[in-house]
């Protein structure tokens, strides 16, 4: 395991970060399990622990912070937060009454002291970007947290974000974690070359697509069953044409594996882990078995020659299906805002 560094922080982080939000209800409910797992990949050199509040309602975080105990000075460790916990309308979002009461609920969850990484889960057109900014820079000089970023942003959000930290004086996004993965490269376009221009670490969420580059999605099989799947049907429906598209491509990106003598799974992670605005890919594992098929990615490089046969099955830019994109702004769902 090689590490790198996390965008202009000088902190060195793993090349593959430890994903947990398959600890928990979400997807091994085996609280030993899941910590066994967490065991083996700090054995195996990852020093970079992804996680959120939302995850599982916490569950995630309770589980990351008992796998920990004794080993949180070595670990850098991440959560997030955005995301609704509870019904109350103000127990989610962007806001500093929010950010405040929420990164306490965390910090309690993962039996620390600080949190190295707290990021944004998603954009909220409700709150000014200042005043969140504002919130995360007093949580930096409480000793709350150490830095932070944002997850999930369009790169015109990203700008506005690094402006506004410029301009108000504000501590700044230092990491972007987006969606990225063989199966879904929009963020080629504008979110990686802005990351790169304002030199943020970048933290790619979901490089197997959700499970899509596994090797279990081929043409004339079964689409396999999953709890994802069941939780976010708009990306698993083949009966959606752009999945169709895409199933199309992950059984060629498989073939051209199996040419390679790799699996789809090392050649997923080796693509992501090659572009130079990548710091760290998440790995998501359920499963000590999943864990172990993800860890040699780090040990494959790919030619030149591979690497064009990727962008001949799958474009650069190219996302086959909006709900891979991860976030949809207000003016596309909110019909009222297309309209006088």
């Amino acid at each position: 395991m090689e590490y790198r560094t996390l965008g202009r922080t000088g902190v060195q982080v793993s090349e593959l970060c430890l994903g947990a939000m398959m600890f928990g209800a979400w997807g091994n409910p085996d609280h030993d399990d899941s910590i066994r797992i967490i065991n083996r990949a700090l054995d195996a050199g990852i020093n970079f622990v992804d996680t959120a509040d939302v995850y599982s309602a916490g569950e995630s975080e309770e589980i990351v912070g008992k796998a920990l105990v004794g080993k949180r000075d070595d670990v850098v460790l991440a959560t997030k937060a955005h995301v609704p916990m509870g019904k109350d309308p103000n127990m989610r979002g962007n806001s500093r009454r929010w950010l405040v009461r929420e990164v306490e609920a965390s910090l309690r969850r993962l039996q620390t002291d600080w949190i190295d990484l707290y990021q944004i889960h998603r954009p909220d057109p409700a709150t000014d970007i200042d005043e969140t900014l504002g919130a995360l820079t007093d949580l930096v000089r409480a000793g709350k947290i150490r830095y932070f970023g944002s997850s999930t942003f369009p790169a015109s959000q990203i700008v506005e974000a690094q402006w506004t930290a410029e301009t108000r004086q504000r501590e700044r996004f230092v990491t972007e974690q987006p969606p990225y993965s063989l199966l879904v490269r929009g963020i080629e376009a504008e979110v990686l070359p802005t990351a790169q221009k304002y030199r943020m670490g970048v933290i790619p969420w979901s490089p197997l697509a959700g499970g899509w580059l596994t090797g279990k999605w081929r043409l004339g099989q079964d689409a396999p069953s999953s709890s994802r799947a069941d939780r976010i049907p708009g990306r698993y429906d083949l009966g959606l044409e752009a999945n169709q598209r895409k199933l199309a491509a992950a059984d060629a990106l498989a073939v051209l594996a199996e040419d390679t003598g790799i699996t789809l799974i090392e050649m997923a992670l080796a693509f992501v882990l090659r572009h130079p605005a990548v710091t760290s890919p998440i790995v998501g594992p359920r499963t000590m078995e999943q864990l172990e098929s993800q860890l040699g990615a780090v040990d494959v490089t790919l030619s030149t020659d591979v690497l064009d046969r990727i962008d001949e099955i799958v474009p650069p830019g190219t996302t086959f299906s909006g709900a891979d994109a991860g976030y949809v702004p207000p003016a596309i769902t909110d019909a009222q805002l297309r309209r006088r």
